[in-house]
């Protein structure tokens, strides 16, 4: 018999006290893709514990690269790097191995990885990817599942992405700072884990202006050098605890964050009648558990960010009233709905927005995670309902959440890990 985790919540305690936020997912990732423009030693501090980054680890260890992850230090020795392939049993299960393909083709000319995987909802093409490298010279071919990629030398050019994309920005920085001539990405992703992986790759060595912007400058360099680097805090985390915090009528300090990246976010949880305080590197929330309803359209970085929108759903269906959640991101992004209505949500969906009509409880069933953010969600909401939750498949949320349920029984939550059978 084969035996998979589950997450078993008893719901309606508040949550009080403080919890430290981990290093950010979708800022290591990159960064670890990026090891590969020099060989060396390097050094990451503040490394989630995560299944990506272990998945990530792997990658790099199959090009012949020495990864070492210790106590959130990642240690990476990338001198015998000699394979440029990113096999799909890897990619498969996370799409942010394409990150591989721009320092691959960047440094060595030449680069296989597999079309990526991931999250079960929704097409996210990877053309903006290979249009953009296409425009740096390289010759880019799809054979057999694979995106097989070759250049000499990549050569500066302007890129203007059709919409910002975080996948595709980053990748084009990554192969853009080896190429010959400068480059120009326009209507690039402003997202903080954007301007941290232009941070690191200035801390190498390469000439990257205009970060923390839609319009990237980047001078290619002959070479590049290893460096050291701390990841910064996952503000996706960050929010899901704080509306964890709203939903219970707690009172909560989440520790080691930047405030700035959730000025979306904490407009939002003030107008839904939470107190917020920032203080330092912590943001302190306190609720008396009356929630009214705010509509909120996910958009692009500054704007309120996709990945709190299933969160920000359970929330809603407990206002007082009604609410309208829209996502311009990704548009079928709602596989949490069902999920949520089986716990007693009213959500009705219409296209890309969802209808949210407030409800006086939500009650415990056993309900199944379906990606990252829907796991986050049903979390959320079996902390608030009345009764016993079990969350299936929570290996999704360990894809991005490191320890959930243990940062969470400090806070008071009645929550542990299970194990069930595996149903095929």
């Amino acid at each position: 018999m084969i035996l998979m985790d589950k997450i078993v919540i008893v719901g309606g305690n508040r949550l009080k006290g403080s919890v430290q936020i981990s290093g950010s997912k979708n800022a290591v990732l990159p960064i670890m893709a990026g090891t590969l423009l020099a060989d060396g030693r390097y050094h990451i501090q503040n490394v989630p514990m995560l299944r990506d980054v272990k998945t990530m680890s792997r990658l790099l260890q199959s090009m012949g690269t020495d990864v070492a992850l210790y106590e959130h230090v990642l240690q990476i020795e990338t001198k015998n790097c000699s394979i440029f392939e990113a096999p799909y049993d890897l990619v498969k299960t996370m799409r942010a191995s394409i990150y591989v393909l721009g320092p691959l083709i960047g440094r060595f000319g030449y680069g296989k990885v597999s079309l990526p995987g991931g999250c079960a909802w929704g097409p996210r093409p990877v053309n903006f990817h290979i249009e953009g490298l296409q425009k740096l010279g390289a010759h880019i071919e799809i054979e057999g599942g694979y995106i097989v990629a070759k250049a000499k030398r990549l050569k500066g050019a302007r890129i203007m992405l059709p919409q910002p994309s975080v996948g595709a920005t980053g990748n084009l920085l990554l192969a853009a700072v080896l190429s010959k001539g400068s480059t120009l990405i326009e209507n690039a992703a402003q997202e903080p884990e954007i301007a941290s992986l232009s941070d690191f790759l200035n801390k190498m060595g390469a000439h990257i202006g205009g970060i923390g912007t839609s319009s990237l400058e980047i001078e290619g360099v002959d070479t590049l050098n290893p460096t050291d680097m701390s990841v910064i805090p996952d503000r996706i985390e960050a929010g899901t605890f704080l509306i964890a915090a709203h939903l219970t009528g707690g009172d909560v300090k989440v520790e080691e964050i930047n405030a700035r990246h959730l000025t979306a976010l904490l407009k939002h949880l003030r107008k839904s009648g939470a107190s917020i305080e920032v203080v330092n590197h912590a943001v302190r929330i306190q609720s008396d558990g009356q929630i009214k309803p705010v509509n909120v359209t996910t958009d692009v970085y500054p704007g309120f960010p996709t990945d709190m929108q299933a969160q920000w759903m359970v929330l809603m269906s407990l206002a007082k009233g009604s609410s309208v959640i829209t996502e311009k991101i990704f548009f079928d992004r709602f596989t949490h709905v069902s999920e949520l209505q089986r716990l007693g949500a009213d959500i009705t969906l219409d296209h890309n927005k969802a209808v949210v009509w407030g409800v006086d409880h939500l009650c415990g069933a056993p309900v199944m995670s379906t990606d990252l953010r829907a796991s986050a969600s049903l979390i959320l909401a079996g902390l608030v309902a009345a009764g016993r939750t079990d969350i299936s498949r929570v290996y999704h949320i360990d894809r991005g959440y490191e320890h959930i349920e243990e940062k969470l029984k400090p806070l008071g939550a009645e929550i542990w890990r299970d194990q069930e059978p595996l149903i095929i």
